[in-house]
């Protein structure tokens, strides 16, 4: 059944590597609209978690808009993601902005690139992260991910990633590749941070939810400057990453406490949702009780 499973994926995934990346974006807009009428139990979820953040400031149509959108955009970052993954540097030129990237880059010209940690989320077409070191080469791109339960999928997955030109690490099982990795020098090591996942419970759009330490744990212990990165659609088939400012780590001389490192990525988030509240990943269950 594995088998059967990966060759038909892998004949969509074919078909639409072979379309220009437009028709590929407009094709799974279709889809997640269509999602959007079939898929009950993501619906639920995505007006739940709108209507918890915005039921005070915007109207129920106004929310449900929003969702709409949500889904349309979750399929042309999905579909999207599939055809870029087949494109090189140069024909992603047109349709991939990175001016906003210099927060990162070394202040002098002779300056060696030091390792960095970069907080992303489920943002715009999120898995373009991993194309950053193939557009700014001075840093080696590394992040880390869950494996899929379904091994065809997975392995589906994994065909896709190998030419963006970054190192994943499976989260329980690549540990200890991932400390060593991290004794090298100019390495920018990208974390998910807006997932419920356990750590420390802080407010994120006005809500309490569990917030991994990741981002902030690894700053810490391997003294690296900390930012956040967030992906913008800006048209169709258009992205653009922007990273933020350096969130400090220390204080008067001192390491500032997790939770207050974690609150200043969560509200980076926040002010990113807020400018595009359709270009987040509103169908994942961020709070919970």
């Amino acid at each position: 059944m594995n088998t059967v499973i990966y060759w038909l994926v892998r004949g969509v995934v074919a078909g639409l590597q072979a379309l220009p990346l437009v028709w590929v974006a407009r094709l799974g807009r279709a889809a997640g609209a269509v999602a959007y009428q079939l898929d009950g139990r993501h619906r639920r979820v995505a007006l739940e978690n709108l209507t918890r953040c915005f039921g005070r400031e915007k109207s129920a149509d106004e929310i449900e808009a929003i969702a709409r959108e949500n889904f349309r955009r979750i399929g042309e970052n999905f579909a999207g993601a599939v055809k870029t993954a087949a494109m090189t540097p140069w024909q992603m030129l047109p349709h991939f902005d990175l001016t906003l990237a210099r927060n990162i880059l070394p202040h002098e010209a002779n300056a060696g690139p030091q390792s960095r940690i970069v907080a992303i989320g489920h943002f715009g077409n999120f898995e373009l992260y991993a194309r950053f070191g193939q557009f700014v080469p001075i840093f080696k791109c590394a992040a880390t991910y869950r494996a899929l339960k379904q091994p065809a999928l997975n392995r589906i997955m994994v065909e896709l990633r190998e030419g963006e030109g970054c190192r994943f690490f499976e989260r329980r099982r690549d540990g200890a590749a991932l400390k060593a990795a991290m004794n090298d020098t100019g390495l920018l090591l990208g974390l998910l941070a807006d997932q419920s996942s356990k750590g420390v419970r802080i407010p994120f759009l006005g809500h309490d939810c569990d917030t991994t330490t990741a981002p902030a744990v690894f700053a810490l212990r391997y003294h690296c400057p900390l930012h956040t990165a967030i992906c913008y659609r800006i048209g169709l088939a258009n992205w653009r990453i922007e990273v933020g400012e350096e969130i400090p780590t220390h204080e008067n001389g001192h390491a500032r406490p997790i939770a207050a490192i974690m609150g200043d990525i969560n509200r980076a988030f926040e002010a990113a949702v807020r400018r595009d509240p359709a270009n987040w990943f509103w169908v994942h269950r961020r709070w919970k009780d």
